[in-house]
């Protein structure tokens, strides 16, 4: 089990990157460890850009943590995140509870 802590993005330097994100881990094997490197964004939908529409409806993109590498000078990245059998439903259902904290965060911060 994990608990998503929303990291509100102050920073000017990264323009569309509202937060960043992590998964405390609260049970089992990785109790008391966090992954970061997650980040959530705001995209900017033009006609031209096909996306799918809850996409379209909610704005926001996710990036998961990475690591860049150079192959012949171009620089490329390699997702950690990935599916084990190809379906990419876990990663769906992962973005949809990071979403979910995201938006109540915004709520909490609303009333207060």
């Amino acid at each position: 089990m994990f608990t998503v802590k929303i990291i509100k993005n102050d920073i000017t330097g990264a323009p569309g990157k509202v937060a960043d994100v992590e998964l405390h881990f609260t049970e089992g094997p990785l109790a008391g460890l966090r992954l970061c490197g997650f980040a959530i964004w705001e995209r900017r939908i033009t006609d031209m850009v096909p996306v799918a529409e809850h996409i379209r409806k909610n704005n926001l993109s996710l990036t998961v943590p990475s690591r860049q590498y150079a192959v012949n000078g171009e620089r490329r990245s390699f997702a950690l995140l990935r599916p084990q059998d190809g379906d990419v439903k876990g990663r769906a259902q992962l973005e949809t509870v990071i979403f979910d904290a995201y938006r109540a965060s915004l709520q909490t911060a609303e009333a207060v």
